[in-house]
């Protein structure tokens, strides 16, 4: 006998890639479900889980400080944490993951909770300049809140979605000059249609926003800061910072020799959120949720979609993590009816489905005039989604009808409901990329 022990290697366990929304609560999950193995969290940011929605709103504002935007913990995780140290490749079959600074972690089980980062002026000369940001993720908030903060002559956003038109609300709070530029006819035309979106144009207008609507931006310009905002027409708007609000793309690039069906669109999963491989199958072991995850919603036909709500993150975070730990013939599908909500202007508006397709809209409270409604949207005389601007106290039962697939327009002769007014929802034209997906964007409530 030769004296000394040979010690068995350490479990694998489980490894989340993500220190997100959706990878916290499916962190928290496996505790609460029993899990008692090695659990490792990995973050390409040096911090530690943290709230997005409040970004956009109280950080910018001053009202919060980047850093108390961390999210609570609702159960001891007894995890590993590696931040601030990126995956930067899969392999699947060995089940080991990579990070930068060449760490190789083994995994049982592993969940890409990477999420979603801000896209970028296309032009890197333009997006190098200073006082030019985009707006996703902490450092991001407070750089903005910094430049901001210096009380700059004249804001320009570039983009009316959920991020542009909040952005323009706090600028405006702050008494910033602010100029608003947008390829469609109305802000959130893509995701509510002009006709909704005609109200918040009006709310931009009388905060004193100059909202320009069709206009295509061709140029940020200046030395080595930000001067002006060439657009395509020729015509020059002065700017000494910009806000580039654009979307989001999915955080999938360290995937991209991993053999899974994953791309800027996001990493394609089944209805049980298991990630699959290029060949449609499912890869053992490996999970998806939150904004990353791309998924085949059973509600709207079991198209693929990716969703980038709050409440999204956190029951997909949880339902991948269940069935992480359930064997494989317990799988359950994920039944999500997707959620969100804003704070602009002074009015809260909240909305639930997906507004994709529609072919019909119905205000059935309240009046647009108003600026104080709910709204319905039909497909082929079905209520597919509804969304409310100071209105919600009928969503939630609007919301039901919306999950039962019920007929356009659902509820009729409802307590104090008026004639009920339909509207063509007024969509843009579609792009020519992500045929046969859906997307919703921003991250908010």
């Amino acid at each position: 006998m030769s004296g000394t022990m040979s010690v068995a290697p350490e479990p694998a366990g489980i490894v989340i890639v993500g220190a997100s929304l959706a990878g916290l609560r499916g962190a928290e999950t496996l505790r609460q479900a029993g899990y008692d193995g090695p659990l490792t969290i990995v973050g390409d940011e040096p911090y530690l889980p943290y709230d997005r929605p409040p970004l956009s709103k109280h950080v910018l504002a001053g009202e919060l400080a980047p850093d108390a935007t961390q999210l609570p913990n609702l159960v001891p995780l007894d995890a590993r944490w590696r931040l601030g140290r990126p995956a930067i490749t899969l392999d699947p079959g060995a089940r080991t993951l990579t990070l930068a600074g060449g760490a190789v972690l083994g995994f049982d089980r592993l969940l890409v909770a990477t999420g979603a980062r801000a896209r970028p002026w296309p032009d890197p000369a333009g997006a190098r300049l200073a006082g030019v940001h985009t707006l996703r993720g902490r450092d991001d908030a407070a750089s903005l809140r910094a430049d901001l903060a210096r009380g700059p002559g004249h804001v320009v956003i570039v983009g009316a979605g959920l991020i542009g038109c909040e952005a323009a609300s706090c600028c405006r709070d702050l008494g910033l000059p602010v100029t608003l530029l947008d390829p469609n006819p109305a802000p959130l035309a893509r995701s509510l249609g002009a006709v909704v979106g005609g109200v918040l144009a009006a709310c931009l207008r009388d905060a004193g926003v100059d909202f320009r609507p069709g206009t295509q931006v061709a140029a940020l310009e200046g030395d080595e800061a930000v001067r002006r905002v060439r657009l395509a027409d020729g015509a020059i708007v002065a700017a000494d910072l910009v806000i580039v609000a654009l979307g989001a793309m999915r955080a999938t690039g360290w995937l991209a020799q991993s053999g899974l069906r994953a791309d800027v669109g996001g990493v394609t999963c089944d209805g049980f959120c298991r990630v699959l491989a290029a060949d449609g199958a499912p890869v053992p072991a490996v999970y998806a949720a939150g904004d990353v995850a791309r998924w085949p919603i059973p509600l709207y036909g079991g198209r693929l979609v990716s969703v980038e709500h709050w409440g999204n993150a956190v029951e997909q975070g949880r339902h991948a993590a269940r069935n992480m730990l359930a064997a494989p013939g317990d799988q359950r599908p994920y039944a999500h009816l997707p959620a969100f909500w804003s704070s602009q202007f002074g009015i809260n508006v909240k909305a639930v489905g997906l507004t994709e397709g529609a072919d019909s809209l119905a205000v059935v409270q309240g009046s647009l005039a108003a600026r104080r409604f709910l709204a319905v949207y039909g497909r082929a005389g079905r209520s597919i989604a509804a969304v409310s601007f100071d209105e919600a106290r009928w969503l939630p039962a609007y919301a039901e009808r919306v999950a039962a697939g019920a007929p356009f327009p659902p509820i009729r002769q409802a307590t104090d409901q008026p004639a009920i007014v339909r509207h063509p929802p007024g969509f843009p034209k579609a792009r020519g990329s992500g045929a046969g997906t859906g997307t919703t964007g921003g991250r908010h409530g």
